[in-house]
């Protein structure tokens, strides 16, 4: 018998008694989202200011985006890569042409879509470089998150993520996010095949990186050879003010990793993008995927990205952004409780001044939810602010004033 959820009461309890416990989401339950609004079972209305992690760019249920799925829902939907479909080459041009590369590679997930372009450096480095079979190195920055599978969290130093599910992969180098005379010297290895890096370093509390950094290691792997993999799973697709957070440097990356936003959050879908110099060590059976370049998939992505370029999405991120940064800066001015905020674009985050250990930034998101804003803490003290790309100027503002309203309170009582 198929169960029907009667409040938030009754969905937490189906989802703690029958679900894995591998997620602590915030005690909302939501039924139904529309543009920048969420609202719970009980029709209780939220400004949504995370976004499903930045998948949600184009809003909750972009007509044009639904339309699409529903279009070809009622069409076909899977066929697998063991034959040709009517849509995929299509999307296939249409991602090259909009991002500016030879060939694509479509996947589903954003962390398979990261393996994925692990694979191909690899297999570059065997092929094209020269390097000794297994003997390639990859170069990763401290405190990524590039995803949850074996090979990521190999390379991993969050203890959550990592502790009890070894033995972990070899083969990568580790490396300070934004440490330039790290870089150098990690380059300076033998073997060395790649550097993937996070432009901005989401999951760690929205890390940007100094100025010419991007524009700089990306100079240092083309002077020594080695593949510049740049995953914008979540900094990508107008997020940050541009299409891509690396084109504020103007870095043009060997390898280009993308998920989330590139549906709009109605369906799963990624893609790993490269020139035919290196995308071309892929031969038939080497690497796929059973739902990767379906049909449904391909028009959806289409829908979305059409939705960011005619919304002009990236300027409206920009411009938010600035605003929101300016009276953020402005009301921490006057309060002891946050020190920092910082971002690019519409991907930001405040720091409490507390210990990573504290329970301060999830109770005032927990406070924030009570007064009608939805975000989550990362790494206990910080909050990330990422609301969907369609807001408003004056939507952004009365966001400010319960976020301002919301830590006043929390100082107060405390």
């Amino acid at each position: 018998m198929i169960e029907t959820v009667q409040s938030s009461k009754d969905a937490i309890a189906l989802e703690d008694k029958y679900g894995a416990h591998n997620y602590h989401p915030l005690p909302v339950v939501l039924a139904r989202g529309e543009g920048v609004h969420v609202w719970d079972v009980e029709g209780v209305k939220y400004y949504d200011f995370l976004s499903a992690y930045s998948a949600v760019n184009q809003g909750h249920c972009h007509p044009r985006i639904v339309g699409a799925l529903s279009e070809q829902a009622a069409t076909l939907t899977l066929t697998s890569r063991a034959f040709y479909n009517d849509v995929l080459g299509s999307y296939e041009k249409y991602m090259c042409e909009y991002f500016g590369f030879d060939k694509i590679l479509p996947m589903n997930t954003g962390a398979e879509a990261v393996e994925t372009a692990i694979k191909l450096c690899r297999k570059w480095a065997y092929e094209k470089k020269g390097i000794a079979e297994n003997e390639a190195k990859i170069i990763v920055c401290e405190n990524n998150f590039h995803g949850r599978t074996t090979t990521i969290i190999s390379f991993s130093n969050d203890p959550d993520a990592r502790k009890n599910f070894g033995p972990y992969t070899d083969g990568f180098i580790k490396i300070p996010h934004n440490d330039i005379d790290a870089l150098k010297a990690a380059l300076s290895e033998e073997n060395v095949a790649g550097f993937l890096i996070e432009p901005i370093q989401g999951e760690a509390g929205v890390f940007v990186p100094d100025d010419g950094f991007l524009a700089e290691a990306d100079r240092l792997c083309k002077e020594s050879d080695v593949l510049f993999i740049a995953d914008e799973v979540q900094t990508g697709i107008a997020r940050t003010g541009k299409l891509l957070a690396c084109d504020y440097e103007e870095v043009k990356a060997d390898i280009l990793i993308l998920g989330k936003a590139v549906s709009g959050g109605v369906y799963p879908v990624s893609a790993v993008l490269a020139d035919d110099k290196v995308m071309s060590v892929i031969k038939p059976g080497q690497h796929g995927s059973t739902f990767g370049g379906n049909p449904l998939a391909a028009k959806v992505a289409m829908a979305a990205l059409e939705v960011v370029r005619d919304e002009k999405l990236a300027e409206n991120a920009q411009k938010l952004g600035d605003i929101f940064r300016e009276r953020m800066n402005a009301f921490i001015a006057k309060t002891d409780l946050v020190t920092l905020v910082r971002g690019k674009g519409l991907l930001n985050a405040i720091v409490i001044n507390d210990t990573e250990d504290s329970s301060t930034a999830w109770d005032i998101c927990v406070a924030l939810k009570e007064n009608g804003l939805l975000a989550k803490p990362t790494h206990g003290n910080i909050i990330r602010f990422a609301p969907p790309l369609v807001m408003t100027e004056e939507q952004l503002h009365d966001c400010c004033d319960i976020i301002e309203k919301t830590i006043r309170a929390y100082e107060e009582k405390a």
